[in-house]
């Protein structure tokens, strides 16, 4: 878990990601490249790889902001409802905003994962029993009632073959010009760095955190403010990729305990690590065909996810 060998993945995996596709460019390409082979270098690889560290390093941030500030291990954005609540409200701006531009289309998404994020957290505070595991089984089964209500309005308006394009996590449609609204990631990650102290003490405890003069509800909505916009310019561009939010940050805080600034850049690193491996891995698993990030990071996710369920008292999850 050391930062440094992140890094050097991180680049080995971005320069094989780069030469990694139906139209063949070698590295030795670069020297000598034709117009053809420069147009999908700019247009196509270059967007994709960008669009993939963002995903990967916005998500895993997201699940680790969320799971210091709700006090539990295994809440993410797709165990708490927001990514189904963002997906319910795209379903609204293609109902409601039938010429909204992306733009507008993830404000109203975050508006909807916000809200939905502040109903998960409410109804922690009313559960009375916080075991680990029940409280991410109620963010499941609250994500799922949000979906459901989103698939009976996309049967109703025949909006079923748009709603399928958010479902499935895909990094082969992304090109210049559609990958952008990405970008709206950054300011959010230093602004989740400038507060990881604060999101540490908050973790502590709303009592606690207020005996240290911490505005503990004003850092809250901070962080899930944080949490609805990346997730909703992610899922407005990239489509769901789930479990990221859920084992990224658990396998770092295993290594690099609680403290959220210590661990917040091997997050981020680990994170695009993951996702770039996943989509390599999906692209030369049925070459020349593709598979989406969705399916392989759900696979591998989930068995990471199933095997910390297993082990989470060894590692005090």
């Amino acid at each position: 878990m050391k930062k440094r060998y992140l890094f050097i993945t991180l680049i080995v995996l971005s320069f094989i990601s780069i030469f990694i596709g139906v139209k063949d460019i070698s590295p030795l390409d670069i020297f000598d490249l034709t117009d053809d082979k420069a147009q999908i270098l700019l247009v196509s690889r270059l967007p994709r790889l960008i669009s993939i560290i963002i995903a990967g390093v916005s998500m895993s941030i997201c699940g680790l902001i969320m799971q210091q500030l709700s006090r539990n291990k295994f809440v993410s954005p797709t165990t708490a409802g927001t990514m189904d609540s963002a997906r319910l409200g795209i379903l609204v701006s293609l109902m409601i905003f039938t010429t909204a531009s992306p733009l507008q289309k993830m404000l109203v998404a975050f508006i909807f994962a916000l809200l939905g994020t502040f109903l998960f957290m409410k109804i922690l505070e009313k559960i009375k029993f916080k075991d680990t595991i029940f409280i991410p089984l109620v963010g499941l089964m609250f994500g799922n009632i949000i979906s459901s209500i989103s698939t009976f309005f996309a049967y109703k308006y025949d909006l079923i073959q748009n709603m399928s394009s958010w479902l499935q996590g895909d990094f082969s449609m992304i090109m210049k010009g559609r990958y952008e609204l990405l970008y709206i990631s950054i300011p959010l990650l230093i602004i989740a760095y400038v507060f990881a102290n604060k999101f540490t003490v908050a973790g502590m405890g709303e009592d606690f955190s207020k005996n240290l003069g911490l505005n503990y509800k004003q850092v809250v909505n901070i962080g899930l403010i944080i949490v609805a916009l990346m997730t909703s310019s992610v899922v407005l561009t990239v489509g769901m990729i789930p479990f990221l939010g859920l084992i990224i940050p658990n396998i770092v805080t295993i290594y690099r305990g609680d403290h959220l600034k210590k661990s917040l850049s091997h997050t981020a690193l680990l994170g695009a690590v993951f996702v770039l491996f996943c989509d390599i891995l999906g692209r030369i698993v049925i070459y020349p065909y593709e598979i989406s990030i969705s399916l392989t990071v759900g696979i591998i996710g989930s068995g990471i996810f199933v095997y910390l369920l297993m082990r989470r008292k060894a590692y005090g999850l």
